[in-house]
């Protein structure tokens, strides 16, 4: 199938229409060419809207790698895989590299000091992906295309200081996830009533969130309230947060459901 015509099943448009063709290249230049080529960072909602493009193009899942660096990294790239490499080697051929800012305890930088100081030096959001902070340093993880130029430019973060040096995999230091634990009961496992549940606000406010399209599902968006959520389910919800449906139980006296979702804060 061409490939304008993939886009337009896949009701791709605007900036998500050019990432997604920019993924499809990156297939045909591993098919073409017989190397490896990696796109850019994805976020979760992204990756979910390019493997799917992938499975409608044919694509086998074996024929490209997620990597972030970590097994837990949300923001991932896919690297597509010519035939003489098989998938269990493609960190062989990753082009990540890790890189750790260290500084001052008390200076603290956050998560968006240090992605503003990035953006400050024309590094673009594609480029980079988790950024794992600790009390004395950032853990992160970049494309090799920018690694070097940040050993020698990275120098601070607003008024806070940094000493950069290369890194590692396994010396990352992961933060632990940060999550609150909430027990309830639902009257169903619709998503306007978990929602509701999770969030602590009105059934009706949970709905009409889900339909002006504001909450996605397992990083797709979902504009059905009447969506009925499975155990392990993840939702989040614009200026809301995400939460998990962590467990489902049994039925209450009442007939009521009861659920425990965790909630990461």
């Amino acid at each position: 199938m061409e490939k304008s015509k993939l886009l337009d099943r896949c009701g791709a448009l605007g900036e998500d229409r050019l990432l997604l063709a920019k993924v499809l290249d990156r297939a045909e230049q591993a098919e073409r060419r017989s190397i490896p080529a990696a796109t850019d960072f994805l976020s979760p909602a992204q990756r979910v809207q390019a493997e799917d493009l992938l499975r409608l193009a044919g694509i086998s899942e074996t024929a490209f790698a997620s990597l972030g660096g970590y097994p837990e990294a949300e923001r991932r790239i896919l690297l597509f895989l010519p035939d003489w490499l098989d998938r269990e080697d493609a960190g062989s051929q990753s082009p990540l590299r890790c890189l750790r800012a260290a500084f001052r305890p008390e200076e603290a930088p956050t998560h968006r000091d240090l992605l503003g100081s990035l953006m400050g030096l024309g590094i673009v959001r594609e480029k980079v992906g988790d950024i794992l902070v600790s009390p004395d340093s950032a853990d992160l993880i970049v494309l090799d295309t920018v690694a070097d130029f940040l050993l020698q430019n990275w120098t601070s973060a607003g008024r806070t200081h940094l000493t950069v040096m290369a890194i590692e995999p396994e010396d990352l230091r992961v933060p632990e996830i940060q999550m609150e634990e909430v027990r309830d009961t639902v009257s169903s496992l619709r998503l306007d009533a978990v929602i509701a549940s999770a969030l602590r606000m009105a059934r009706g406010k949970a709905a009409e969130l889900v339909e002006r399209g504001a909450v996605q599902v397992n990083w797709r968006p979902c504009a059905k309230p009447d969506k009925l959520l499975s155990e392990g389910d993840t939702v989040s919800a614009r200026g809301f947060g995400k939460f998990q449906l962590a467990q489902v139980g049994g039925l209450t006296k009442k007939g009521r459901i009861a659920i425990v979702v965790k909630r990461y804060v």
